[in-house]
This record gives structure tokens, sequence and C-alpha cells, in this order.
């Protein structure tokens, strides 16, 4: 596989771009070697500007559930940019969005769009310090709630992946204010709701964790959530950035059966356009401006492209079919995948079309068990699958996707690759 291009671009761009990439783990540092720059991409396919063409289980991190390019999001956004890109007003658009999301998800009556999941956990958090009138929040270890300063300690995803759960420039007093739990672990909630009494405003989860790697909620442990928050007054807040519309039409919360005060949600109601959204019940929407005293505000929020794309999503998904589909599609992938790496200690989750395999003889539960994994054997992994035409995050601790683009050639391509590269391993 020949990379000169997407060698040569990523050398210019270290020249402007800090690490050549504008996302830390595009960078290729945890597993080595040069990023592929991609230049298109089809259905299931990505191609670089090498010529390479990749089997494509990244998403875009996420949102294209429907796969690269489909037809009627492409027709829908050129219809869409005609009428032009923005107008910062409202939309008959935005309505029909807040329809949609609000019968899909019960535990939202009320719903504001955003330009970005971190934008939409940056407002969910104001919103439930503005309205409990209290400041702490607590989060779990190794949970990634985009790039907010208060959400940055003890994260996942790319601070994960480079070591650095922690960012610089966080103030001391800011990080006080965010108490650490255990993901999968009621009782370390139970402590601190115990040593910090009416002080904490809410308690934020990805009830499906997605950033640490895949780890799925143990029985009780969200209900658990739900009956602590609910006694101490506190919110429960539901970052359903990337379970949101991919587990099932109504989320993580619906195929669990919880209701949360509120739910954050990002990337497929965009449809790959740059998106997010927040809300919950109305009497803590109500606080927001210029109803009450919590104000948020964003240019391009509601943009018509963004809602265009995502609701051209949302009513496709819509149909019958489209979840049986991927769950079937994702079983059989994760099936194949394991029977192709026997031999070799991974821990395999999946639910639905989301799925990762950590290299490791330990069960994974929550943050210190997924760091046990062995990120060098990951590495060569990644790479061995990446000479094979299969694209995957290039870190131990991300997620990977199914789409209703990919084929079961597709998925029977893959088991074959996996096979292939595990003999190395």
């Amino acid at each position: 596989m020949k990379l000169d291009t997407s060698i040569a671009l990523m050398e210019k761009a270290k020249k402007m771009i800090p690490a050549g990439v504008n996302s830390p783990v595009r960078a290729y540092l945890s597993v080595g070697g040069n990023p592929p720059f991609i230049k298109e991409a089809q259905g299931a396919k990505i191609t670089d500007v090498d010529g390479n063409t990749y089997i494509d289980y990244v998403a875009s991190w996420g949102p294209m559930i429907l796969g690269h390019a489909h037809p009627k999001v492409v027709e829908a956004i050129k219809a869409a940019a005609e009428r032009g890109t923005s107008y910062g007003a409202p939309t008959p658009l935005e309505v029909e969005m807040a329809e949609e999301i609000v019968a899909a998800v019960p535990s939202m009556d009320w719903v504001r769009m955003v330009s970005s999941g971190t934008e939409a956990t940056m407002s969910a958090l104001r919103l439930a310090r503005g309205f409990t009138g209290r400041t702490k929040i607590v989060k779990f270890e190794g949970c990634y709630h985009g790039h907010v300063d208060s959400l940055l300690v003890k994260a996942g995803s790319g601070g994960m992946t480079f070591g650095t759960p922690d960012s610089a420039g966080i103030p001391e007093g800011l990080a006080r204010e965010t108490l650490i739990a255990t993901y999968n672990g009621l009782a370390s909630v139970e402590a601190l709701f115990s040593r910090h009494p009416g002080e904490i405003a809410a308690v934020i989860v990805e009830p499906i964790a997605g950033n640490m790697g895949m780890i799925p909620p143990r029985e009780g442990f969200l209900e658990g959530l739900r009956e602590i928050t609910r006694k101490d007054g506190a919110l429960l807040i539901f970052d359903e950035v990337i379970t949101g519309f991919r587990v099932g039409f109504s989320g993580a919360q619906g195929r669990f059966g919880i209701d949360p005060d509120m739910t954050c949600l990002g990337k497929i109601i965009g449809g790959g356009l740059p998106v997010g959204a927040f809300g919950g019940k109305a009497e803590i929407m109500e606080a927001i401006a210029p109803l009450g005293p919590v104000y948020q505000a964003g240019t391009l929020s509601g943009n018509p492209l963004a809602v265009t794309a995502g609701l051209t999503t949302l009513r496709i998904l819509k149909k019958e079919g489209i979840y049986e589909q991927l769950e079937e599609m994702g079983a059989y992938l994760a099936k194949g995948v394991g029977e192709a790496g026997a031999g070799i200690p991974v821990q395999s989750h999946r639910i639905g079309s989301m799925f990762c395999n950590f290299f490791t003889e330990t069960p994974v539960v929550d943050y210190a068990t997924a760091k046990t994994s062995d990120t060098e054997r990951f590495a060569r992994f990644f790479s061995g699958l990446l000479s094979e035409g299969i694209y995957i995050a290039p870190s131990q601790f991300e997620t990977g996707f199914v789409s209703t683009a990919h084929t079961r050639e597709d998925l029977d391509r893959t088991i074959e690759a996996v096979a292939r590269v595990a003999k190395s391993l």
C-alpha cells in the first residue's frame, strides 16, 4: 500500500496545523505510521488521495449510520443549499426536527439545537446548575463528553489514547466542582452523594460507554443512577451523542427503558454535518433564555443544511426493519471476528451496530479494566487491517460502527482479513 501523497500532505499540514490534524486521534501517534488523507467516500467505502480504498468502520466516528453519501441525503442537502446555507433566523426545518426528536425520545419534552456534541453537553450542564442552584457535577472515569473544561477530568476518547486524561488549561477551582465516579460502580456514586448531600446538580453519563472503547452498562447500573439522583434532587443527564438513534430509534434510554431528566444528542441527527442538541423535561428547559435566566445561544444553531441532512437520515431510519438489519449485521461481524481471532486474549463487546475488541484477558467493565489492554498489540492489529483495506479507529479506546451500507461481502472480507492479521499477533 502506497501513501506517498498522504505523507506529503501530512508534512505540509504540520507546518500550519498542530501535529497536522484538527482532532488529536487522527494523528496516528498511538498506532504509528501516517494517516491516509481521505479524498472521497461512498456507501461503506472510503478512498484516500493515493487511490487506496478501505471498508470503513469509523463512520466519521458514528454519524454515518446509512453509509457515506447516501443518495437521498445528498439530494436533500443540495436542494437545501440552493435555498441558502444559513439564515440566523427560525426555519420550518427546526420545527420538523424538534417534532422528530421529541416523538422518538419520550424523556425530551423540549429540545434546543446547537452545533456540536460538545456544545450540547456544555449547555446541558450549565442548565442543570442554573435549574438546581447547585454547582457540582458527577461524571465517570473514562467517559468523554466533549472538550468542555469541567468534563475533561478523567475523560476518555483522545485523552485516554494519549495517556493524558486530564487537560492543561483547566482551572483547579473548576476541576474541584467535578466529582469522579467509576463507570458501572454504583457504590462510588452513592459515596459521592453521601459526602456532598444537596450539592450535586447532575450526574452525566454515557448510557453505553463509547469513548474508552465500547462498554455496556451492567444490569441495574442505569436504574441505580436514576434512583440515586431522583432521591437527592439531582438531575440525570444521558450523553447520547453516540448512542442516540444508533442502538435504536429511541437511543439507549429506549433500549434500556430509563427516563433521564436531560439528553444530549449529536452525530446521527446531523446526517454527517456538524450538529448537536440537548433537551429534557419542560420544567427544566423553561430555565433557558429567553424564557429563563440560563443563557445559551449559537449563530449556526439549527443550520438548514445540517437539519436537512439529519431529518432525511432520521426519516430513513424510521423505515421498518432498519435496526433489525443493523443488529443482525453487527452480530454476524462480531461472531466472525471472534472466531477469526481465536487464541488471542481479546474481550469482545457489541450492542446493536456498535462494537469493540479489547486486547486483554481481563473482563472490561470500566476505565481501570479497559486500561489493561495491550495497546502495542492493538497497534499491530490496526496496521495489519489497514494494509488489508480495513479502516478501524486508530485507538484501542474507540468504538467501531456498522452501517446499513455494509454488505455481507464487506463483512466476510473483514473477517477474512482479521484471520490473516491475527496469525501475526
